[in-house]
């Protein structure tokens, strides 16, 4: 499937990653669990409608988004990105997100280490 580069519209975005993510049926069942997947699959085309009242909200926007980058899916993102005037983000490999963390657990572990030693050294001289 060829995906335009530009979008007209936040709701056409959406629509895109929600294709690529299986379809409304699927994101809607993933979004609203307790109600019959028809019905969550309605309710999300008619929160894509700007005739209709129903919105999706920040946090559900927030699920479809982090679906979609585990999913390898940038649309929305990209997107929201361009919208606001920021440059195209650079989606985080999990390995090197996972290093990135150790690194930073290294050095506090290491910055533990020495304020152990200089509150032993401070310790010991005022006794």
């Amino acid at each position: 499937m060829q995906l335009p580069m530009f979008y007209e519209s936040y709701e056409d975005a959406i629509r895109d990653t929600i294709t690529g993510l299986g379809g409304m049926k699927q994101v809607g069942n993933m979004l609203w669990p307790a109600l019959p997947v028809d019905d969550a699959g309605r309710r999300l085309a008619h929160c894509l409608n700007s005739e209709k009242r129903e919105k999706l909200s920040p946090g559900e926007l927030q699920l479809i988004r982090r679906a979609a980058r585990k999913a390898g899916i940038h649309i929305l993102a990209f997107y929201e990105c361009r919208d606001a005037g920021y440059a195209e983000p650079t989606p985080v490999n999990p390995a090197d997100e996972a290093a990135q963390l150790q690194k930073k657990f290294i050095q506090a572990v290491e910055e533990l280490k020495s304020l152990q030693t200089q509150l032993a050294a401070a310790q010991g001289r005022g006794a």
